[in-house]
């Protein structure tokens, strides 16, 4: 099968307007009570948990078919997925491995598809998948570049079409008390917004792999997809591709309004791996009425750590998440959450699930365009020193993933954006 490539999906004109104004076409009465084939692409932590969670969502599920660029990730997978043994029904004949691995999951006979490979095949994967007609779960972010959030736009658009249901991974929106925290501030209870100032301070995730270490073996392309958060076209980067929960929530806060324009900066504080991201990242987001919004990132060894949005509001500010509360501008703890937790990864796919089962419209594509590209905007304009604005980051051609690598093919890694140089 071959597919379009992504920058002919959708024109930059108009772009930001595309994921606004989706025809409401309901889904039809489908799936009742058949058995429903799940199959997961991408055999990592995240997406072994996606398929636990799915699986746990709906007891009439089997895991049908399983997919990753390297063959040895599936029976790490399996194994982790064995206390649903009776339901794994992915013989070896539909375990598949390579950079098509997504294709031959998608036409193995699954209903709903599980996509949690490196961001950069995001784009890519969800259009093939929802031109199959597959209910699909996205994981965060859903591109890496520009090009990729346009194509989400469009695949997006025809998932409503077909009336085929799309979830998103920014799994604080499914936490029962984070949404109690944020309903309160969307209904008004702490007055206007004035500022946010939100943090995603850490450890690095997975180290990257030392060069001394690579197999002489391996392309170039082989060697950065197994160290992929080091390597812009396929992570973004970790603004993007982890802090982009906190990303989320600022535009979250501000009711998922349109930002007008970002500026920023960072670097590499500790990195010295062979790839091009940064490891930190200071943005500020500009909105309509002369609100600020400051986030925070770092990937840094041996530091504090902080994960704490604090929405600043007149009548108090909202903290979240962890202990989810509110303050009024003298400090007093007003309110707190004091109600039951929930694992929000579950309750994501909860959602989902009941929502293919009832037949009922379920498409998040303007929340992972719009909070994608809101992670993109604020990178860019760290990369590049300038006040980068939403319009002109839409009329961007920025394509960082290639369409048509192959796993043996040679890839020079990408120089390190520079502030004043680097260029959308």
């Amino acid at each position: 099968m071959e597919f379009t490539h992504r920058r002919t999906f959708i024109k930059a004109a108009g772009a930001t307007a595309a994921f606004s104004a989706f025809p409401n076409i309901l889904l039809g009465a489908q799936a009742n009570n058949a058995k429903l084939k799940i199959g997961l692409v991408g055999c990592g932590g995240r997406g072994t948990g996606a398929a636990q969670q799915a699986l746990s969502a709906d007891d009439n599920t089997v895991l049908w078919a399983i997919g990753d660029v390297f063959e040895t990730q599936i029976p790490k997978a399996l194994n982790n997925l064995k206390r649903f043994e009776g339901r794994l029904e992915a013989p070896k004949e539909r375990q598949f491995s390579g950079l098509d691995a997504f294709q031959k999951v998608i036409e193995s006979g699954v209903d709903v598809i599980l996509l949690a490979s490196p961001p950069g095949f995001r784009p890519e994967h969800m259009r093939a998948a929802v031109e199959a007609g597959k209910h699909v779960f996205a994981e965060k972010p859903m591109a890496v570049d520009v090009a990729g959030v346009k194509s989400v736009v469009e695949t997006a658009r025809l998932a409503k079409e077909k009336g085929l249901t799309l979830q998103h991974g920014y799994c604080w929106r499914f936490d029962t008390a984070v949404r109690e925290g944020y309903g309160k501030l969307l209904a008004g209870e702490l007055g206007r917004v004035v500022s946010v100032y939100g943090t995603y301070l850490g450890n690095v995730p997975k180290p990257s792999t030392s060069i001394d270490q690579r197999d002489p073996t391996w392309s170039d392309v082989e060697w950065q997809i197994r160290n992929w958060m080091g390597h812009e076209w396929l992570a973004g980067g970790p603004l993007l591709e982890q802090a982009i929960h906190t990303v989320d929530k600022v535009s979250w806060a501000m009711g998922d309004a349109d930002p007008i324009a970002a500026r920023g900066g960072g670097g590499r504080g500790q990195r010295e791996d062979d790839g091009n991201v940064w490891d930190h990242y200071d943005v500020t987001y500009e909105y309509p009425g002369g609100v600020f919004c400051h986030v925070g990132q770092r990937q840094h060894a041996g530091c504090f750590n902080e994960v704490v949005d604090r929405v600043f509001c007149e009548k108090g500010t909202l903290e979240a998440p962890g202990r989810v509360l509110i303050k009024d501008p003298s400090g007093k703890m007003t309110w707190a959450f004091r109600g039951q937790g929930s694992n929000m990864y579950q309750v994501c796919h909860n959602e989902w699930f009941a929502a293919i089962r009832k037949g009922e419209e379920l498409n998040t594509g303007d929340l992972m365009v719009r909070s994608t590209m809101l992670g993109i905007l604020g990178r860019e304009a760290a990369h590049t020193g300038q006040r980068v604005t939403w319009e002109q980051l839409w009329k961007s051609e920025q394509d960082h993933a290639p369409d048509t690598l192959k796993l043996s093919d040679a890839h020079p890694v990408a120089p390190v954006p520079k502030p004043g140089a680097h260029k959308i």
